[in-house]
């Protein structure tokens, strides 16, 4: 039976991050957008005292068969600080996507190796480098290589649209997770993921884009020239085989696609509760109960925002209990992420749309919502791919019968 019980500890665990939403990053929200590539250092310092006190985990073990709660809880989590602000909850130091690709390719000693010392010291951060400039939804076309050279891997290849790809490559104890193909014959079997600690020699960040939304969090694009890294940086075993390489991708992205969900569901309720209290403080009601013709256009409009969020919801959740539990949600996860994606997208665009001029303006951080809304709808895999993925899942299609 699904159940969606949090202990109590946990729960005034979240208690805590909707305080820090609502009083520390809903009051710097519009200053850090404005100033994209300002570091929150105070805000760092903060969350990082939190985490390590029992910060937000990304991954799972999978297998066991017991719940433990790790990953719902995250996406709850998630959904709490997003509403505060998305862009500084993806700057908040912790394992993130790279501690993700650990938790699903690394050995016990890895993931004991690289993740520990995200529990002392001072702020860092882990950061995926998997979309390169002719490789972005197909990630099974990637072309940067590694070559192994005696007891070190050599990594050749440019990354690109990393996030806090300059944190964890340039700050104390941080890393990046490069996937490279050791084989390019083997296709995506040939493909592995590599830890490459901070200062690395030969990995370089040689930009930090600009955006639309999420404008705190910073994305890298990372050059990797001849750079070397020690043979068991390499996550798992090097051994190249049908049932290894690109599913470990996959894997990282079952654990991390419900998070995603779960930010846009933050950055939805965000506009959705705004948008409520707009409506009561012009003594608007929403009645509920009435059949839609009575109903005024609004209130069809607010209703039908309030069930999409309700229906991407469950659905994250769904999917975060399944990995929890062990079982497999790679379906689960993509319905997840597209349906979130879609619907934060829509609901922030109809929050705008609902307050006219004064949505547009300025005035009020419905507009940067709106900016914020999208990438959610992009990144760890386009709408348009989570598709696709459904569609192999529930058909019972291989990628080349169905792509």
């Amino acid at each position: 039976m699904i159940d969606f019980e949090i202990d109590p500890e946990l729960q005034r665990r979240l208690d805590t991050y909707r305080m820090v939403a609502q009083q520390i990053m809903r009051p710097i929200s519009r200053e850090y957008d404005e100033n994209e590539h300002a570091r929150p250092t105070e805000f760092y310092e903060a969350m990082w005292a939190g985490s390590r006190q029992g910060g937000l985990q990304v991954g799972a073990e999978r297998g066991g068969g017991k719940s433990t709660g790790r990953t719902l809880f995250t996406i709850l989590a998630a959904e709490e600080l997003s509403w505060g602000d998305v862009g500084l909850f993806l700057q908040i130091p912790n394992p993130g996507l790279g501690g993700a690709a650990v938790m699903a390719a690394g050995t016990p000693q890895q993931k004991e190796r690289f993740l520990k010392r995200f529990a002392e010291g001072r702020p860092k951060w882990a950061a995926m480098a998997i979309t390169e400039p002719g490789c972005g939804s197909d990630s099974a076309a990637i072309t940067t290589t590694a070559r192994r050279d005696g007891d070190h891997w050599v990594i050749n290849g440019t990354k690109i649209f990393c996030t806090s790809g300059k944190m964890a490559a340039e700050l104390s104890e941080g890393f990046v997770v490069v996937w490279a193909t050791v084989d390019k014959s083997a296709g995506r079997a040939g493909i592995k993921p590599f830890v490459v600690e901070h200062h690395t020699p030969g990995m370089t960040v040689v930009r930090v884009e600009d955006k639309m939304g999420i404008r705190v969090s910073d994305t890298a694009a990372l050059v990797f020239e001849d750079c070397r890294v020690p043979l068991d940086n390499l996550l798992g075993s090097p051994e190249v085989k049908p049932e290894g390489g690109f599913k470990d991708v996959m894997a990282t992205f079952d654990a991390t696609r419900p998070i995603v969900a779960a930010m846009a569901i933050g950055v939805g309720r965000a506009a959705l509760d705004f948008v409520r209290d707009f409506l009561k403080q012009r003594n608007i009601e929403v009645r509920y109960g009435l059949c839609p013709q009575r109903l005024s256009a609004i209130e069809r409009d607010f209703m039908e925002m309030e069930v999409q969020l309700k229906a991407a919801r469950l659905l994250a959740w769904r999917a975060a209990w399944l990995l929890d539990n062990g079982q497999r949600n790679n379906l689960e996860a993509s319905m997840a992420k597209a349906k979130a994606g879609l619907v934060v997208t829509q609901i922030t665009q109809k929050a705008v749309e609902l307050l006219g001029p004064l949505g547009y303006s300025r005035a009020y951080l419905l507009e940067k919502w709106m900016r914020d809304a999208k990438i959610n709808d992009i990144f760890e895999g386009t709408q348009q791919i989570n598709l696709l993925i459904i569609a192999r899942r529930i058909l019972g299609y291989s990628s080349k019968e169905l792509n």
